[in-house]
C-alpha cells in the first residue's frame, strides 16, 4: 500500500505506508522459529511428559507414573546430596572464575612484554579434548602422581592423599580443574571486550592519581558490566548443566556420592541404573535451577539480555 501525497510545489510524490511497512511479516525469521520449535521447545515438552512416565530403558515399554518419579526423587539421599554438591560448586566456581578472568583480562589489555605468547597460553585449555584433560588430571592427582610427589618433595609426605578418591577433596579437586579450564579463556573474552574502552579514560583516571586496581574496578568495570553479566550467565549454565562431563571421567559420583552433582544425576538415572523418569523428573528440577539462576543473575546485573 502506498500514499500518494504533495509537495510543497504541488508535484505529486509516492511514500509507502509507514503503518504498513512496520506490520509487514518478518519471514525472514520463519526458518530460526521453526527450528528453535522443533529442536529447543520438542526436547522440552518431551522432557516434561518422559518424567511422568515409568520406562526403563529405550527398549523396554512404558507406563504412565503420575508424579511418582517426584515423590521418589524427593525421598531419595542422593538427590539432597546432589543439590548441596551443586550448590557449593556454583558458589565457589563461579565467581572465582568471574573475578579472576576478569583480572586476567585486564592485565592483558596493558599489554606486557609477551602479551601475544600469555593470550595463547591461556586458550589452550579451551583446546584441550575432555578425555585428555582427564588423563592429565588423573595422573596428577592419582596417589604417585605429580601433587603428592611435589608434597613428598617439600617433607609434606603426611598431605599427600588419593585426592580423587578422598570424599573431601574430589569435589574441590573438580572444581579446581573446571577453573583451570574456563579462567584463561573467560579472561580472553574479557580482554576482547575491555580493549574497546577508549585508553584516554585510562589516562585521566592515571592522571588523578588512580592506581591500577581502582582503574580496573572504577573504570574498566563499570564500562564492561553488561558483558560481565553475560559472561556470569554463561559460566553458570556450563557449571551447572556441563560439568556432568568431568565428574564421569574422573570420579563417576565417588566417592560416596562426594562429586554427585544434579547434571551427573541425570546421566546416572538414565544411562547406568536404567530410570529414564526419575531422570527426567530431575532434569526439570535442573531446568528451574537454571532458570532462577538466569532470573537472579539478570537483576544482579540489570541486564535486558
Amino acid at each position: 500500500m502506498v500514499d500518494v501525497v504533495v509537495d510543497t510545489l504541488g508535484r505529486p510524490s509516492v511514500r509507502r505506508s509507514q503503518r504498513n511497512q512496520i506490520s509487514a511479516p518478518p519471514t525472514w525469521a520463519v526458518p530460526a522459529l521453526a527450528w528453535y520449535a522443533v529442536f529447543m521447545v520438542g526436547p522440552l515438552i518431551a522432557m516434561f511428559y518422559l518424567s511422568l512416565q515409568k520406562w526403563a530403558t529405550f527398549a523396554a515399554p512404558r507406563s504412565f507414573a503420575g508424579f511418582a518419579n517426584f515423590r521418589k526423587i524427593f525421598s531419595d539421599d542422593i538427590f539432597y546430596t546432589a543439590i548441596r554438591n551443586s550448590a557449593f560448586q556454583l558458589c565457589l566456581e563461579v565467581p572465582l572464575i568471574i573475578v579472576l578472568a576478569f583480572m586476567l583480562g585486564y592485565y592483558l589489555t596493558l599489554e606486557p612484554r609477551g602479551h601475544a605468547v600469555l593470550r595463547f597460553l591461556f586458550f589452550t585449555p579451551a583446546l584441550i579434548s575432555m578425555p585428555a584433560k582427564a588423563m592429565i588430571f588423573l595422573t596428577v592427582f592419582s596417589p604417585p602422581g605429580l601433587v603428592n610427589g611435589l608434597l613428598g618433595s617439600i617433607g609434606l609426605d603426611a598431605a599427600a592423599r588419593a585426592w580423587l578418591a578422598n570424599s573431601q577433596t574430589a569435589l574441590p579437586v573438580v572444581i579446581a580443574i573446571d577453573m583451570w579450564s574456563g579462567i584463561g579463556f573467560t579472561a580472553i573474552l574479557f580482554s576482547a571486550r575491555m580493549s574497546g574502552i577508549p585508553g584516554e579514560l585510562y589516562e585521566a583516571a592515571a592522571v588523578d592519581g588512580a592506581s591500577h586496581w581502582v582503574r580496573m574496578w572504577r573504570v574498566a568495570y563499570p564500562l564492561a558490566k553488561d558483558y560481565v553479566g553475560v559472561l556470569t550467565m554463561l559460566q553458570f549454565f556450563s557449571t551447572l548443566f556441563a560439568s556432568a562431563g568431568t565428574i564421569l571421567l574422573l570420579t563417576k559420583g565417588g566417592p560416596a556420592g562426594a562429586t554427585t552433582t544434579l547434571s551427573y544425576l541425570v546421566y546416572q538415572r538414565a544411562f547406568i541404573q536404567f530410570d529414564i523418569g526419575y531422570s527426567q523428573a530431575v532434569a526439570i528440577i535442573l531446568f528451574f535451577v537454571g532458570l532462577i539462576g538466569m532470573i537472579i543473575i539478570r537483576r544482579s546485573f540489570r541486564q535486558t539480555f
